[in-house]
């Protein structure tokens, strides 16, 4: 197994992107954490994964609010040492429009999630990816986020400072310890958000979830250079 002995934090792993890679992590042996609002939709991706003999831990939270994830570094290194994989997959379409009907109100949330609880997962975990003699951290991201698209300014915006903050942050470590970073465009995949941001395209037109699991997991098992951007098409 690509993972074993090792342990894999993945962000909104509820449903979607999250809970394939989740799945896809602990097939390969990781002990997987997995967090998300939605506890009950947690607790059913914990089954799926203890069924098929994997290893799981839930931890129901709101990365919106400011002291969970602080509770939740401090729990997980009471009972671990190191961190060896951090999937960020977390975020928030928003409403999609011109930039100057954007509702500063909701910006400010698609920014708290996509942006601001990203740096503080990063600040929490860093102690514990620095223990892990191969950390890798990947950030799930968009097109729009290097590509500006008409309608999408708040949400590329969010994924543009998320790409910008995460390269930072495996610059910084290159040469102060051994954590790699790199950014992830999974492309057109049938997820929950992708079927509001488009609702009329035909969901069987595009990639499952369980597809972009594989290729992180291929990633995550190689030998990929701090910095790089993956599109998966």
């Amino acid at each position: 197994m690509k993972f074993e002995g090792q342990l894999a934090l993945v962000t909104g792993a509820s449903r979607g992107i999250g809970a394939a890679t989740a799945l896809a992590l602990a097939r390969e042996g990781a002990h997987v954490v997995i967090t998300a609002r939605n506890a009950e939709g947690l607790e059913k991706i914990e089954e799926q994964i203890h069924s098929a003999g994997g290893n799981a831990t839930i931890a129901p939270l709101d990365l919106t609010d400011g002291d969970s994830i602080g509770r939740l570094a401090t729990a997980i290194a009471g009972r671990w040492d190191g961190l060896d994989i951090l999937v960020l997959n977390a975020a928030m379409l928003g409403t999609l429009g011109p930039v100057p009907t954007i509702d500063g109100k909701e910006f400010n949330q698609v920014l708290t999630l996509n942006l601001i609880a990203q740096q503080a997962l990063i600040a929490g975990f860093d102690p514990m990816l620095r223990k892990s003699d191969n950390a890798r951290l990947l950030a799930i991201t968009s097109s729009v986020g290097s590509k500006p698209r008409a309608f999408w300014g708040a949400y590329g915006a969010s994924k543009a400072a998320l790409e910008s903050l995460v390269l930072s942050y495996g610059e910084e470590m290159r040469n102060l310890g051994k954590i790699r970073t790199a950014i992830v465009d999974p492309g057109r995949t049938r997820t929950d958000m992708r079927a509001r941001a488009y609702p009329g395209e035909d969901p069987a037109s595009v990639k499952l979830p369980s597809v972009v699991a594989d290729r992180l997991v291929e990633i995550l098992a190689s030998d990929f250079a701090t910095g790089e951007r993956f599109e998966l098409g």
